[in-house]
């Protein structure tokens, strides 16, 4: 048979005598439920019929049909008719004059755009008890049969003014089912703007009674506040506002697609007589619900099925499209073919719209419980593409079995699938696969038949050799020729192996060509006859050139990292010898000038270059003491001689009396002066000069951060003098800045590398040391401040310098 089968099935499906069980039991439930719902309306039809009888004198058929007369006269459901002529019934006599003045006035119901309708009658009886319910049922039959109730909102209206005095409703919700199991609100009555925003869409999620109602297909009440509160997500705020609720599922086929819930001022359980009355009110609804959105009414997709067939014409390949066949209990038991392209065709030869209205287990029993229905199931479930693996299936053709492989493709479209297909032949299927496997992996086969001397390439196997393939394959012989020298004796030796022991070979050479060299693998194993002579010669060649050149290209980077990681190191030890040399000891404490001194230095704890912070602490020959904190910029060699340089030349000139801004300014010119050498280095600094006799600090900055004082349990950093980066720029002027220091007072100098963060603002770093600082000192741990300091810093990525100055006395 020619053409593709439509829905071929995977092997594994349930046996037909286990189908044909299952599909008694399923109609016989169908009919079940068919009975019961037929019994309720038919209950209902016949009492209404008795009423026409006894006033008109009606026969039961003259009956019936003025009551189909009727509905249609009037756009009626013939159950809503019904419900309407028994509350006619029930009404009785009209009121005298002076029961209706005893009524409130009558309230009307508007709606945008709508002609209102009144409501008067939707009362409680004189005597205060609730009116039947039958006559209930009666006007909200009547409401909906008017115009002005069209919409959700509008019957959530209705069934709240109906039943809100008779059975206390004073709130009604309705959801309709969205996508992937989501409940929107399509309609609500007695529910203020704020709660029905924050409910207008539930997620499916577990815990909310309007799902279980839809999902069971059964009422849920919640009758116990308290008990229901700790079970479910209860719409309102308080919950105490509703202390009773119940959602009621609207009937019709399954699955179930809305749901309409009911707020009670009254507190517990809702009688017999009450719930009866609100299952019949649902259903009433459910008609007019239905042709709005829910699954009995229009279909959207149903009225758009002829575009879907138009658009099926035009497809090159099979396709259907299929409506999922519900069991009463909302399983999905077969799907009828509503669209198929023209070169959709089944086993019985049945093609294109042909197959409209046939089910699916009808022509293909076994496609139930395989691969593919699951497929199809997840995909209605939750919208996922299915894209089954290809498998086999076997038809029969003029009474030959015959075998297809098959691909199958399922998407959904609304409430149903769009299914395609492809329908493969094994060789060409195959031959595709065998020449994107060796495209991708750049390799080719090649055959060597012995016996017969010939020998065959696919054409992978010419661009490996770039070689062209009018000239046909490479001979064995030709081979060397191609081989650069190094690689023939091995080569060589290999295909003697291959030829004389028989065992497999996997020998990589190299070939010279147009374009290079190029490296190639040949892997090879001989068949041999019945006396062990290899009689065929298959493997394959591949072309490993870009993988060595990759391979060599690591090696040239790893042999330069190497190198140069031997030169990092080994400027790194050198520039941690100068460092130490001309540093003084990394932690240590002085006493200058009546003053005691603490000073610590820690290296950075990452990278192999070494940094170039340095302090100096030393006495002038006038008794004061002299106290430097500098930072060039960088890392290694450089930035340790420019450090060496600048630390002795502020030395050698504050030591000759120079003023401090004048030595400043030097230092600037003199690294302005040698930045060809150094590469433009740069380089903060801070400098104090203290006088003991008067205790006062003069002190200078070089576009370093302020120093921090500490006194009286405040810790503060001293207002800057101006002073920009050494070596920034020419004529940088210097000022200079005076503090006396006081017994007691502690005062920091530091580099940044105690206080940055990366990706952080500087002042956080230095709220951060004012902070700690101002604790420690606190804490009494003032003889190891600085040390204290510059070790609370693990994994610093910069040198640390800490200078403590403190002035004995009070602490």
């Amino acid at each position: 048979m020619e053409g593709d089968s439509v829905l071929p099935a995977a092997g594994g499906g349930a046996s037909p005598e286990t189908l044909a069980l299952a599909k008694v039991v399923s109609r016989l439930r169908a009919e079940i439920v068919d009975l019961e719902a037929l019994a309720s309306v038919t209950a209902v039809l016949e009492r209404a019929k008795g009423i026409l009888m006894a006033r008109s004198d009606l026969t039961p058929e003259a009956a019936y049909e003025l009551l189909l007369e009727r509905a249609a006269r009037h756009r009626r459901t013939l159950l809503e008719e019904c419900w309407i002529t028994q509350g006619q019934a029930g009404a009785g006599p009209a009121e005298s004059p002076p029961q209706a003045e005893a009524r409130t006035a009558p309230a009307v119901v508007r709606v945008a755009g709508h002609t209102p309708f009144d409501t008067s009658r939707y009362v409680l009886a004189d005597d205060g008890r609730p009116v039947d319910h039958r006559a209930l049922l009666a006007r909200l039959a009547e409401g909906l049969a008017a115009p002005s109730t069209r919409t959700a909102d509008e019957i959530a209206d209705l069934l709240q003014t109906v039943l809100g005095d008779p059975e206390d409703v004073a709130a009604v919700m309705i959801y309709t089912v969205a996508t992937a199991g989501s409940l929107e609100l399509t309609g609500h009555a007695g529910v203020d703007d704020a709660t029905a925003e924050q409910w207008s869409h539930i997620p499916p999620l577990s815990g909310v009674a309007a799902l279980e109602a839809i999902e069971a297909g059964q009422a849920v009440w919640l009758e116990d506040l308290a008990r229901d509160a700790v079970r479910y997500l209860l719409i309102g705020e308080p919950p105490e506002r509703w202390p009773s609720r119940a959602w009621l599922p609207v009937p019709g086929t399954r699955p179930v697609t809305a749901v309409i819930g009911f707020f009670r001022t009254r507190p517990g359980p809702f009688d017999a007589r009450t719930r009866t009355l609100l299952r019949r009110a649902v259903r009433l609804c459910g008609g007019r619900l239905r042709e709005d959105r829910g699954p009995d009414g229009p279909d959207p997709l149903g009225q758009d099925v002829d575009a879907v067939q138009a658009m099926f014409d035009a497809l090159p390949g099979p396709a259907v499209l299929l409506t999922p066949l519900l069991s009463p209990t909302g399983q999905v038991e077969d799907y009828r073919i509503d669209a198929a392209a023209p070169e959709a065709l089944d086993v019985a030869g049945r093609r294109g719209r042909e197959l409209i209205g046939r089910k699916i287990l009808e022509t293909y029993p076994t496609v139930a419980g395989s691969d593919v229905w699951e497929g199809y199931l997840d995909t209605l479930m939750t919208g996922t593409v299915y894209e089954g693996e290809p498998f086999t299936y076997e038809e029969v053709a003029a009474g030959v079995p015959r075998q297809s492989v098959y691909s199958v493709r399922a998407s959904r479209l609304g409430g149903r699938l769009v299914v395609t297909w492809i329908r493969h032949d094994t060789s060409d299927r195959e031959a595709r696969r065998l020449d994107d496997m060796q495209r991708l992996g750049n390799l080719g086969w090649a055959a060597w038949n012995l016996t017969t001397d010939t020998i065959t390439w696919s054409d992978q196997v010419y661009t490996v050799f770039d070689r062209d393939p009018a000239l046909g394959p490479m001979r064995l012989e030709e081979l060397p020729d191609h081989l650069l020298a190094d690689d023939l004796p091995e080569l060589g030796a290999a295909v003697q192996r291959l030829l004389g022991d028989g065992g497999a070979i996997d020998q990589p050479f190299r070939i010279a060509t147009a374009h290079g060299v190029r490296h190639l693998r040949i892997v090879a194993e001989a068949q041999r006859d019945a006396d062990g002579s290899p009689v065929e010669v298959h493997g394959f060649f591949q072309d490993l050139t870009a993988q060595r050149g990759a391979e060599m290209a690591l090696q040239e980077s790893e042999r330069a990292n190497l190198v140069q990681r031997g030169m990092l190191k080994a400027e790194r030890a050198l520039g941690a010898r100068l460092q130490d040399t001309l540093l003084p000891v990394a932690e240590q404490s002085l006493e200058l000038a009546g003053l005691r001194v603490e000073v610590a230095y820690v290296p950075a704890e990452s990278g192999l270059n070494v940094g170039g912070d340095w302090y100096s602490a030393i006495e002038l020959p006038d008794r004061s003491a002299l106290f430097v904190v500098g930072d060039v910029a960088g890392h290694g060699l450089s930035a340790v001689g420019t450090m060496a340089q600048l630390r002795f030349t502020a030395k050698g000139m504050a030591i000759t009396g120079s003023p401090l801004p004048d030595v400043l300014g030097r230092l600037n010119n003199l690294l302005l002066h040698t930045a060809a050498d150094d590469h433009g280095a740069t380089a903060t600094m801070v400098m104090g000069c203290y006088r003991p006799w008067d205790r006062r600090l003069t002190w200078v900055r070089a576009g370093h951060l302020p120093p921090l004082l500490i006194r009286d349990g405040e810790a503060t950093y001293l207002p800057q003098p101006r002073g920009s980066l050494l070596g920034a720029a020419l004529d940088s002027a210097y000022g200079q800045e005076v503090t006396e220091l006081r017994p007691g007072d502690h005062l920091l100098f530091y580099t940044d590398g105690l206080v940055e963060e990366p990706r952080e603002d500087i002042w956080a770093g230095l709220d951060r040391l004012a902070h700690t600082a101002l604790g420690l000192v606190r804490e009494g741990r003032t003889g190891t401040l600085a040390k204290t300091l510059a070790s609370r810093r693990p994994g610093n990525r910069d040198d640390i310098c800490v200078l403590e100055i403190h002035v004995p006395g009070r602490t």
